[in-house]
């Protein structure tokens, strides 16, 4: 399975904003136009990862990664399906 993935620079200040992103990202990935997520926010990831968690044939993945003296984190799915 070959992943889409989408990549944003996006950071934000609280979890709050950051739960609230990562649940409109989640549903580009229930529909399927992406499936998986580059982020330099690690709350961002960390509420993408917990959202997915919840669909039962998701299989989550993460990953963090050093990238020009930061990190960036990585969230993708696949499906028990595939």
């Amino acid at each position: 399975m070959e992943i889409k993935w989408k990549k944003e620079d996006v950071v934000f200040d609280t979890l709050r904003e950051s739960e609230a992103w990562a649940d409109s990202i989640s549903n580009e990935i229930y529909g399927r136009t992406i499936s998986g997520y580059i982020t330099p926010d690690y709350k961002i990831a960390y509420a993408l990862a917990f959202f997915l968690g919840s669909v039962p044939h998701f299989i989550v993945h993460t990953e963090k990664k050093i990238l020009k003296n930061s990190f960036i984190y990585k969230v993708w799915v696949t499906t028990v399906l595939d």
